[in-house]
């Protein structure tokens, strides 16, 4: 894998950040989208994932400057725990073009290339919430879940061509994005999961990292790493 191009969206932090020190630590080099430089990364750009023209031509200028992308995550999202009654429809908004219209763009961006080349991975960042939902995340879970429809379809559609498109979808995680004062981070829920403690970045890392270089064999899959959140 010495030289291979990775590209991580979100890398500036949380998930993102642990993606890129786990890619890098395998010879991969890495390249990383965010509002916020990433510093971990190898090359870092700028960039509003939600933004299909900004992400093109940071691919355009990746491959240009380090070759051409193999692996791409999307890590890029936040989080809100709201009742449904009270998310605007701005917030609606932003909660899709972020998570869905983000991994739609950096897909639709790299994936031509890789079809033509014959190989690649894609592996979107979601989250458990996608599939079971929760308590006032209507809009988080919509978003994430909607993902995965993406993921599953694109799966089909660019297996043919050697390209492999699978998902990780996390429990609740150890990173900024998750407040103090959360209810996924109160005793009481952490006691009652069989790992009695939260997944960390690095954990989510692997199982990336394990869907792009070991998981051959997986195509539409959803990976969840979520200490036993879900069983």
């Amino acid at each position: 894998m010495d030289g291979r191009v990775a590209l991580v969206a979100g890398a500036a932090g949380g998930i993102g950040s642990a993606l890129v020190r786990e890619l890098a630590g395998r010879g991969w080099r890495t390249a990383g989208l965010d509002l916020r430089r990433a510093s971990d990364a190898d090359h870092s750009v700028s960039v509003d994932v939600a933004e299909p023209a900004q992400v093109r031509a940071a691919v355009r200028r990746i491959e240009r400057e380090l070759g051409p992308v193999e692996a791409a995550v999307c890590a890029a999202g936040h989080h809100a725990i709201v009742p449904m009654s009270d998310i605007a429809w701005p917030d609606w908004r932003r909660m899709l073009r972020v998570h869905l219209g983000g991994v739609v763009n950096v897909c639709a961006a790299v994936a031509p290339g890789m079809a033509e080349r014959g190989r690649g991975s894609l592996v979107p960042i979601v989250s458990h919430l996608g599939v079971g939902g929760a308590n006032a995340e209507a809009h988080f879970a919509a978003a994430t879940g909607a993902v995965i429809g993406f993921v599953r379809s694109l799966a089909a559609e660019l297996g043919p061509s050697g390209v492999r498109v699978n998902a990780v979808a996390p429990g609740p995680t150890d990173t900024p994005m998750l407040p103090s004062d959360s209810p996924w981070r109160r005793p009481s829920y952490l006691q009652a999961l069989p790992a009695g403690r939260l997944t960390s970045p690095e954990e989510v890392a692997l199982a990336a990292a394990y869907l792009i270089e070991d998981g051959t064999f997986c195509a539409g899959e959803i990976v969840s790493p979520n200490a036993g959140t879900v069983l």
